[in-house]
């Protein structure tokens, strides 16, 4: 008898609050925010690229650490599941289970890669 294996594709639901950068918008104008918001997402997206490299290297003195600030980044910006599943990674780390972590990880790069796709759908809209 075969054994069938099934690869999975999960499709993580996003949440993001657009208020957070519309508030930024309102309050700072249009240029001093899209400056504002596109050095924050450049700083996300090197955080994440930063952390990546540290799992892929199993260099994960600095996770902990790193991890609160991509928490902290992604709820500045109204990404509010990449900014749960960040303090989720964090949890998984802090109990030292690492194969908890490493399903949370996963889930992190997954939502990370979508809600900068989303993110930037957003501002291409606000314009």
């Amino acid at each position: 008898m075969g054994c069938m294996i099934t690869a999975l594709r999960p499709l993580e639901r996003v949440r993001q609050d657009g208020e957070a950068i519309a508030a930024m918008y309102r309050e700072m104008g249009v240029t001093a925010a899209e400056q504002v918001v596109n050095r924050a997402l450049g700083e996300l997206a090197l955080t994440i690229a930063g952390l990546a490299q540290q799992v892929r290297g199993r260099s994960l003195t600095d996770v902990p650490r790193r991890l609160r600030r991509l928490q902290r980044l992604a709820e500045n910006l109204g990404m509010v599941s990449l900014g749960l599943v960040a303090g989720d990674a964090r949890t998984a780390f802090a109990s030292g289970d690492m194969t908890a972590f490493a399903a949370v990880w996963a889930r992190l790069i997954r939502i990370a890669e979508r809600s900068l796709a989303m993110d930037r759908e957003l501002l291409d809209r606000s314009i």
